[in-house]
């Protein structure tokens, strides 16, 4: 699994004209599931997400995990972290798990985060979505299971 980890004051995910998730501060994580992504991947991230030190202390040093802090998630599903642009122009999606497999990973990294007890807001799982993003830095940290956490 791959994700993108935001800091931000504050962040929003609209489907349409409804608000499906809003957190106020906190990380904003953009997260793909790729084929051969097992619900250990989604638990090893959610553990990373919660406890990665990208927050800012008194002293304004990232030295403060979500947790920490007492800020929320707000995780939205993107499978084009997964995309491979290496020939021609148009991107392929190939390793990208198929939906109906990817969901369900996608629901246990977001309880997972839960289960360390951060507030979780989500976008709607293969919908079009609108992000709104906030963000504070900006702190943006790439993750991926593959490689070690």
């Amino acid at each position: 699994m791959r994700a993108v980890v935001q800091r931000v004051k504050r962040a929003e995910v609209r489907v349409g004209q409804e608000v499906t998730g809003r957190i106020a501060a906190g990380l904003c994580v953009l997260v793909g599931v790729a084929d051969g992504d097992t619900a250990q991947d989604a638990v090893a991230l959610a553990d990373k997400v919660c406890h990665l030190r990208i927050m800012s202390d008194d002293a304004g040093k990232m030295n403060r995990s979500v947790l920490d802090c007492g800020g929320e998630i707000l995780a939205v599903s993107q499978f084009t972290l997964h995309a491979d642009a290496s020939r021609g122009r148009r991107p392929s999606f190939v390793r990208a798990m198929a939906p109906a497999a990817a969901e369900p990973l996608f629901t246990g990294f977001c309880e997972a985060c839960r289960a360390h007890g951060v507030t979780v807001g989500t976008g709607r799982f293969g919908a079009e979505m609108l992000v709104d993003i906030w963000g504070d830095g900006p702190v943006t940290i790439l993750l991926d299971t593959k490689q070690a956490l």
